[in-house]
């Protein structure tokens, strides 16, 4: 069967290049993915799967059945939203719609869900059961999995796979990472009140600044003494703002920022634990505060025994010199965890990287793949399915 697979690859390459290209050559921003959304479902329907549209707002979702003598239901899930980025490439194919660009890969696994479709519609009753291809919007604003959800493509899904480019390994390997991927990542919003007052006589005022101040420096300094250094937490301030002018001490601070974490249960405890040092130090110094802590998406968690399929599946289809363990997580985020709280699964990264040049990094105006990596990526996520309905 890996064989098999690797012949209908190999002839469906050109296509897939043409395919990839289309979709890196007119993205579309996050819930405005109304063209690609129309081209994947003209795809999928081509292939023979039965397709519905609109799911998830702007999503797509094509079924293919299998010979029905397994009642499971297997997803493939890939994300199809470009950046609010001005391409820099040089490609002859780069981006028609100005300021707007795929940075992320997304064109590539748009394409890697299609190839592995075609695969395996061309495969046909040889496989068991049903086999549900999800194209998501949305992610880089992290809701296109949630929409998905509500509009219930993962009702009765027992097991989903997925992948995400990676230009740190060249094309053509296969990155696995067992247990935590990605991190959990939230939003969160301070804001101090103090008592205004001349910038010469502090003591008759309560500086809101310098309070910030202390909350930023105390919340990294708790971080560092209160938190188990195993179960790494990441606290970013993006934006401060607050004062009216060099003269007047400021009565009011808004800051906002990121947390980024990857146990769970850690992960828990974060909102009630920041409000309660915010509070602590605001009291010191007799101010009053709001904190809004607002749960983003969790980490992706890697089911091992499907993980372990797909390893054992990505050596079959490349030799283990090409499949690499990752030895660490990212504190990245992606909202293919929310798919996990409704089944197991697990997400690979694909090598996009070209040897002996600069592999710009994901969300880079100049950001290239190898294009030999959409073969790697559909023979992998195709024999990984196979496998899949081989395992009970």
């Amino acid at each position: 069967m890996l064989d098999r697979i690797h012949s209908i690859a190999t002839n469906l390459a050109p296509r897939l290049i043409e395919i990839r290209r289309h979709i890196h050559a007119h993205p579309e921003l996050s819930g405005q993915e109304y063209q690609t959304a129309a081209y994947i479902a003209g795809v999928l329907s081509a292939a023979g799967l039965q397709t519905q549209e609109s799911v998830g707002k702007t999503g797509v979702v094509g079924e293919l059945a299998g010979a029905g003598t397994d009642n499971r239901l297997l997803a493939i899930r890939t994300d199809m939203d470009a950046l609010p980025i001005v391409e820099r490439t040089g490609l002859p194919f780069s981006s028609k719609n100005q300021g707007i660009m795929h940075a992320c890969g997304h064109d590539v696994h748009t394409t890697v869900g299609l190839g592995t479709a075609m695969i395996l519609a061309e495969l046909g009753m040889e496989l068991p059961g049903t086999t549900r291809f999800i194209f998501q919007p949305a992610e880089e604003i992290a809701q296109g999995a949630s929409w998905m959800v509500a509009d219930g493509v993962m009702k009765e899904v027992d097991s989903i796979f997925s992948l995400h480019v990676f230009p740190s390994i060249p094309a053509g390997s296969i990155g696995i990472r067992y247990g935590a991927l990605t991190a959990a990542a939230d939003d969160l919003e301070i804001t101090i009140i103090g008592e205004s007052g001349h910038g010469a006589r502090p003591h008759e005022a309560v500086d809101a600044i310098w309070i910030a101040s202390q909350v930023i420096t105390g919340l990294q300094q708790a971080i560092s003494r209160t938190q188990n250094p195993l179960r790494p937490i990441v606290l970013t301030i993006g934006t401060i703002s607050g004062g009216r002018a060099p003269n007047i001490i400021a009565d009011r601070v808004e800051l906002s920022g990121t947390v980024r974490s990857l146990h769970p249960d850690t992960h828990a405890t974060l909102p009630d634990w920041i409000e309660q040092i915010v509070t602590d130090i605001c009291r010191t110094y007799g101010a009053k505060c709001q904190v809004n802590y607002r749960r983003g998406v969790p980490s992706v968690q890697n089911d091992i025994a499907l993980t372990q399929i797909l390893e054992s599946s990505a050596r079959a289809a490349w030799g283990s010199d090409r499949v690499q363990i990752l030895p660490e997580p990212s504190l990245g985020a992606e909202d293919f965890s929310v798919y996990l709280q409704h089944a197991p699964g697990t997400m690979f990264r694909l090598g996009v990287g070209t040897p002996d040049t600069k592999n710009h990094p994901l969300h880079h105006p100049q950001f290239m793949v190898d294009e030999s990596a959409i073969i790697t990526g559909v023979v992998t996520m195709a024999y990984t399915a196979y496998q899949y309905w081989q395992t009970s």
